[in-house]
């Protein structure tokens, strides 16, 4: 089939009443989330992912996606309006968006985060559907040893692109591989790391982990925080309107942004985080004109260039985790936990075996920008007065919704007691500066690095050799090598630490 019987496919799929609705309703909530502070879409998509048990693979796949990418669009308002981002790839749209809310001209900023949004998230949805076929066609020439070479290749990448030190981002990806393969060995029926707990003979699954360390974790955290790093002036909104002269100076911006997420959101680690530092990091290397205002000081391709790069990031993440089943990202790794439940495993065969899954996804991803764009600008009002609710009326739903979520799931109160247990461990390596996406990625890719690198030995009879003498394996584990020996390297390692610093610090 070619790429536009596909895409009838898709719009067929997509323009279901059921997926229509799931489409809407994961595009509100992931603005709502954005909007407040304190949820983001890691810590809904925990807490909604027990709801996919009992809905189609399609439609949940649909909902939690549109949290995702929705979230990118609520993030950037509350960054503007009141310098506090919703979301972690906010934090440079507020350097300058805030400025601009201060000199009155937050709409014009606002709209502006719209539009980009919009014309990336297009062209990320765009390039998903252009490649996925050759991606996956590449892949289907893949055997247990090259899965298991590009997995290790993944993790690496993740480990590399990930903020914080190297060590702390080593440490726990380790730990995340550790949880991963708990539970009885298929194999030898030994048990591992189950402490005598016979609730842990069959492995932890990842909602307990993700509830809490994401959910109950950020409630513990915002709760710690100071009062005043959450209390700002909220922003008198005049126009939306952006003038001719912000137009020409947005809509490059525009256009960098957009190709910079596209090809960073296909990395493991980078996705929409990574894209927005990066792309404001290149608009204040363009020198201004003059007359114009300075970057940091309510320059609107501080607002564009970061908001396209995110949203095109958010979009292209997704090809990897839907052509090669490997989840560059935190939240990929859960929307892989959630195709799991339904036992649909990512990888080249999704497009064989579930071609209604793939495409509708695609065509829903586009269809969710536009119900984005429509969604944000005429509810800025009403997402400005939930900025005033006190979180301390907001986190005992929170945690309600976790625990009723994690219960329902498989009816035990261990996995409710886990919750607890992973998200006192998300606050205390929130303090310590270890970022917990290395983590979940270690929870799902240890599982499938140990199946794909026991099927490889097995197939050669116990030869260890099996993962250096095919050419493609050799390829990426000398790739692999490389990435190991830039994290060492002190200057590099240097750099890296100083760049993440840098970005904190802003």
């Amino acid at each position: 089939m070619d790429l536009f019987s596909n895409l009838a496919l898709g719009f067929s799929v997509a323009f279901s009443v059921q997926n229509l609705f799931f489409a809407f309703l994961g595009c509100f909530l992931g603005t709502l989330v954005g909007v407040l502070p304190g949820l983001g879409p890691l810590a809904t998509v925990s807490m909604l992912l027990p709801m996919t048990y009992t809905m189609g693979p399609t439609s949940s796949l649909i909902m939690l996606a549109g949290i995702y990418y929705g979230a990118k669009y609520g993030g950037s308002t509350t960054a503007i309006l009141v310098n506090l981002p919703g979301e972690s790839s906010s934090v440079v749209t507020a350097i300058d968006g805030y400025k601009m809310a201060q000199q009155g001209r937050a709409g014009v900023a606002l709209a502006v985060a719209a539009i980009g949004s919009f014309f990336a998230g297009s062209m990320g949805t765009l390039l998903l559907a252009v490649f996925a076929f050759p991606m996956s066609k590449l892949a289907l020439s893949f055997g247990a040893a090259e899965y298991f070479a590009l997995m290790v290749l993944g993790l690496l990448g993740a480990i590399a692109l990930g903020s914080g030190a190297f060590l702390k981002t080593l440490g726990m990806a380790i730990l995340g591989l550790l949880i991963g393969i708990m539970g009885t060995d298929v194999n030898s029926g030994i048990e591992r790391f189950s402490f005598g707990f016979p609730e842990l003979s069959q492995g932890i699954d990842l909602v307990p982990i993700a509830m809490g360390i994401f959910g109950l974790g950020e409630v513990i955290q915002n709760l710690t925080a100071p009062p005043e790093q959450r209390s700002a002036g909220v922003a008198r909104i005049v126009s939306l309107i952006p003038s001719r002269a912000d137009l020409r100076e947005a809509i490059p911006a525009i256009l960098r942004g957009t190709g910079l997420g596209s090809v960073l959101g296909i990395l493991p680690g980078g996705g929409a985080l990574l894209s927005s530092f990066a792309s404001y990091a290149i608009e204040k290397r363009i020198p201004t004109k003059p007359g114009q205002i300075p970057m940091g000081e309510g320059n609107i391709r501080g607002v564009a260039g970061p908001e396209s790069a995110d949203n095109a990031g958010a979009q292209s993440s997704f090809i990897p985790m839907l052509t090669l089943g490997i989840p560059g990202n935190a939240l990929m790794a859960l929307l892989v936990g959630a195709m799991m439940i339904h036992n649909i495993f990512p990888g080249p065969q999704v497009m064989t075996t579930n071609p209604d899954l793939f495409w509708g996804l695609i065509v829903s991803m586009w269809l969710g920008n536009l119900m984005l764009v429509i969604l944000n600008l005429p509810l800025i009002g009403i997402w400005v007065k939930l900025l005033s609710i006190p979180y301390r009326w907001l986190f005992p739903s929170i945690i309600l919704f976790c625990v009723i979520g994690v219960f329902s799931t498989n009816y035990s109160v261990f996995d409710v007691w886990l919750v607890a247990v992973f998200g006192l461990v998300g606050y205390v390596f929130s303090k310590l500066g270890c970022g917990a996406a290395p983590l979940i990625l270690g929870v799902i890719l240890g599982p499938m690095l140990e199946e794909y690198l026991r099927r490889a030995l097995l197939l050669a009879r116990g030869d260890w050799m099996v993962v250096l003498s095919r050419p493609l394996t050799a390829v990426l584990l000398s790739l692999s090598l490389l990435v190991v020996v830039a994290m060492v390297a002190p200057s590099i390692r240097k750099r890296r630490e100083e760049t993440f610093a840098a970005e904190e610090a802003d």
